[in-house]
């Protein structure tokens, strides 16, 4: 099997550390590389591919330009459990957020399903490009996340500066204020 190739990456919201195999992009992750980092190293031309792709993608990201990765994500290390609710992430797109428990109702988890994904996201080794930034806790609190609190804030903001403020008129309840 061919080492995957890991490089650190100097971003707005911190260094990252990412590592790819010929199948895409193993890691993103605020963490140190576990091994010295020297590069490629005997990893395959295509692990040297998305490792470049993944960081022009996030430059991209980090300037407001892109709002998709393409850089395809290889989970396979990742347990079919937590795989399944970072496949859920899918849905949630760029300037928006979702909560523990209706990520847990999407993909079909019940009973302790807020828990289960919080597990998986704890364990998410590709943060930012599988954004589990974009999962609040129960009112929209914001909890937990593997960079820390004040860079799931900072991810936050730079998606929603763009967006169109959403107004609550409370039409959404079959009220509104200015009916009463």
């Amino acid at each position: 099997m061919t080492a995957t190739a890991t490089i650190t990456h100097p971003t707005p919201a911190g260094l990252l550390t990412l590592a790819a195999s010929a199948s895409g992009l193993t890691r993103c992750t605020f963490r140190p590389a576990p091994v010295s980092v020297d590069g490629a190293g005997e990893a395959s031309p295509a692990a040297r591919r998305w490792l470049d792709l993944a960081r022009r993608e996030l430059d991209g990201y980090f300037t407001g330009r892109l709002r998709e990765f393409t850089v395809p994500v290889d989970l396979r290390r990742v347990g079919t459990r937590h795989r399944r609710v970072l496949d859920g992430l899918a849905h949630v797109g760029y300037g928006e957020t979702t909560t523990y428990g209706r990520l847990a109702a999407a993909v079909g988890l019940t009973d302790d399903g807020p828990r289960q994904v919080g597990g998986a996201m704890a364990r998410n080794p590709v943060l930012i490009i599988v954004p589990c930034h974009r999962v609040l806790g129960a009112g929209g609190r914001l909890v937990g996340y593997a960079g820390g609190l004040t860079v799931k804030r900072r991810l936050l903001d730079l998606e929603g500066r763009d967006q169109a403020p959403q107004l609550d008129l409370g039409l959404a309840h079959g009220v509104s204020e200015y009916a009463q």
